[in-house]
C-alpha cells in the first residue's frame, strides 16, 4: 500500500467485510446454477460469475494490504457439486435479478460511506456492475414473458395538489378508502415481487435442509412470505389491481442439498434485511396511513424472523463476527 494512502476507516472496513460475505455467497450459488444452466441462461450467469471472482480477489488484496485477517465467509465446502438442480425454469436468472436489486442498494449506500478514493471507486464499480446485470436480467426475463410489469396508468394531464385533509388518512372526499397513488403502487409491487422470489427460494431450501431446526425455520419463512403477499396484495386488489404473480423458478422435487445449511440461512437473512429496508422505504413514502401501519406490523414480523435465524446461526457456530472496535473501556480499569 502506498505510504500516502490513508488507512481504511471503520465504515470502509465494515462494508468491505459485508461485501465479502455476500460476494462469496453469491459465487457459490452461481456455481450450482451454471452447472445446470441451459444455453440461453449460461452467458449471463458466467459473466457475473467472472466479475464476482475478480471482485473477491480485489477485496482479498485490500485485506492483505491493510494487514487484516481474511474473513471466513463461504467456501467450496458450502456448495455440493454433481447433485440434481434444486430450482427449475429460469429461477437462476430470476434469482440473479433479485440479488442485483439487493446489491444496487447496498453498493450505492457503501459508496456514500467511503472516503478513501480507491474504496469509493471500488464500490462505484460494483454499483455499475450490479446495475448492468440487473438491466440485462430484466430484459431477458421480459423477453421470456416471465417478469410481470407494474400496472399501466393514464398519464396525468394537469398538476394537482392535495386539498382534502382526509387524503393522508387514506380516504377520498366521499369518505371511502381512496385508490392508491402510483408511488404507493410501485412500492407494493416491488415488495411483492421480491417476496415471491424469496418464498420460492425458501421452499427449495426447506426441502433439502439437513438440520431439523433449520428446516422448521425456513418453513416459517415460507408462511411469513405468503402472509406478506396476501396482506400487501389486498391493498392492490382494493384498487382493482392484480398483484404480480411468479411464473418461473419453482423448486424441483430434489431432496439433495446443493448448499450447506449455513449458506441457506445467510441467504435468507440477507433477504430478510432487504425486506426490512424495503418496508421502511414503503412506509416513508406512502401518504395513506393504513399502508405504513400495515408495513410496520409486517416489519416487526420480519425482524423477529431475522433474529430467530441469527440465533440459529449463532447456535451452530455459523455467525461470523464483524471486525470490532477496540474496547477502550478496558483502558480505564
Amino acid at each position: 500500500m502506498p505510504s500516502s494512502q490513508a488507512p481504511i476507516s471503520s465504515s470502509e472496513l465494515a462494508n468491505l467485510w459485508m461485501t465479502y460475505q455476500e460476494k462469496t455467497m453469491i459465487l457459490l450459488m452461481l456455481e450450482h446454477f451454471i452447472e445446470h444452466a441451459d444455453d440461453d441462461e449460461i452467458q449471463l450467469l458466467q459473466e457475473y460469475y467472472i466479475k464476482t471472482v475478480e471482485n473477491i480477489d480485489k477485496m482479498k488484496n485490500i485485506f492483505q494490504q491493510e494487514g487484516a485477517v481474511l474473513p471466513i465467509a463461504f467456501s467450496e465446502g458450502d456448495v455440493h457439486k454433481g447433485v440434481p438442480k434444486l430450482f427449475d425454469y429460469l429461477f437462476d436468472i430470476v434469482y440473479l435479478h433479485m440479488m442485483t436489486k439487493v446489491e444496487m442498494s447496498l453498493f450505492a449506500l457503501y459508496t456514500g460511506m467511503s472516503y478513501r478514493k480507491d474504496i469509493e471507486e471500488f464500490f462505484i464499480q460494483l454499483t455499475k456492475e450490479s446495475q448492468k446485470m440487473n438491466s440485462q436480467t430484466t430484459q431477458f426475463l421480459l423477453g421470456k414473458g416471465i417478469l410481470v410489469r407494474p400496472p399501466l396508468v393514464s398519464m396525468p394531464k394537469e398538476v394537482t395538489f392535495v386539498k382534502d385533509k382526509h387524503y393522508l388518512g387514506g380516504l377520498n372526499p366521499l369518505g371511502e378508502t381512496r385508490s392508491l397513488n402510483t408511488v404507493e403502487v410501485s412500492l407494493i409491487h416491488h415488495a411483492i415481487e421480491t417476496n415471491l422470489v424469496g418464498m420460492q427460494l425458501m421452499i427449495g431450501f426447506a426441502q433439502v435442509a439437513s438440520d431439523e431446526e433449520v428446516k422448521q425455520y425456513l418453513t416459517k419463512g415460507i408462511n411469513l412470505s405468503k402472509k406478506i403477499e396476501i396482506e400487501l396484495g389486498e391493498f392492490l386488489r382494493q384498487s382493482f389491481i392484480e398483484p404480480p404473480a411468479s411464473h418461473a423458478g419453482k423448486a424441483t422435487a430434489s431432496k439433495t442439498a446443493p448448499f450447506s445449511d449455513k449458506i441457506m440461512l445467510y441467504n435468507t437473512s440477507l433477504l430478510s434485511s432487504f425486506g426490512l429496508g424495503s418496508n421502511a422505504i414503503g412506509s416513508a413514502f406512502s401518504l395513506r396511513s393504513d399502508l405504513p401501519f400495515k408495513m410496520a406490523i409486517l416489519a416487526k414480523d420480519i425482524y423477529s424472523f431475522a433474529r430467530e435465524g441469527a440465533k440459529i446461526m449463532l447456535k451452530n457456530g455459523w455467525l461470523e463476527e464483524p471486525p470490532q472496535i477496540e474496547d477502550r473501556k478496558q483502558l480505564t480499569k
